[in-house]
C-alpha cells in the first residue's frame, strides 16, 4: 500500500456567516492543500499514480477555488466556505477522477494557517452539512 501526496496552494476570500467572531467580516487566507491517494499496486513504471497527473487534475478542481470570494461560488451558496466545507468540496470533486482499479482519492487536508488545519476522508459532500 502506497500513500502518495502533492502539497498545493490556493488564495481566496470568505465570510462565515453568523460566526460570532472576526471571522464573520470577509477576509483571506492562503489555504495550503495536500491530496493523498492511496495505491495498492505500481504500474509497469513503478508508480502507484504519475505526479505530473495527480499535479495536473488537482490543480483543476484548486483552480475553481483559487483567488476567489468563496461565499459567491455555487457549492458555499447555503453554507459557510470553512475549511471542512472546503475540504469537502476538494474531495468531491476529485474523487471521480482520482479512482482506478489500483488507486483511489484517501484524504484531503486543508490548512488556513501553518498551525491549524484539518484532514477530511470523505463522507460528508459540500451539498450536504
Amino acid at each position: 500500500m502506497f500513500d502518495i501526496f502533492i502539497d498545493t496552494h490556493f488564495a481566496g476570500a470568505h465570510h462565515l456567516r453568523d460566526y460570532p467572531g472576526d471571522c464573520e467580516k470577509p477576509h483571506g487566507h492562503n489555504w495550503k492543500v495536500k491530496v493523498t491517494v492511496r495505491a495498492t499496486s505500481v504500474d509497469s513504471c513503478g508508480m502507484g499514480i504519475d505526479f505530473k497527473v495527480l499535479k495536473r487534475i488537482v490543480k483543476e478542481a484548486i483552480d475553481k477555488l483559487d483567488h476567489h470570494d468563496l461565499n459567491t461560488l455555487p457549492w458555499f451558496q447555503d453554507k459557510n466556505p470553512s475549511s471542512e466545507h472546503i475540504s469537502a468540496f476538494l474531495f468531491d470533486e476529485l474523487r471521480p477522477r482520482l479512482a482506478s482499479d489500483t488507486y483511489s482519492l484517501y484524504s484531503i487536508t486543508v490548512l488556513e494557517t501553518d498551525t491549524q488545519g484539518l484532514t477530511y476522508y470523505g463522507g460528508l459532500s459540500p451539498r450536504e452539512g
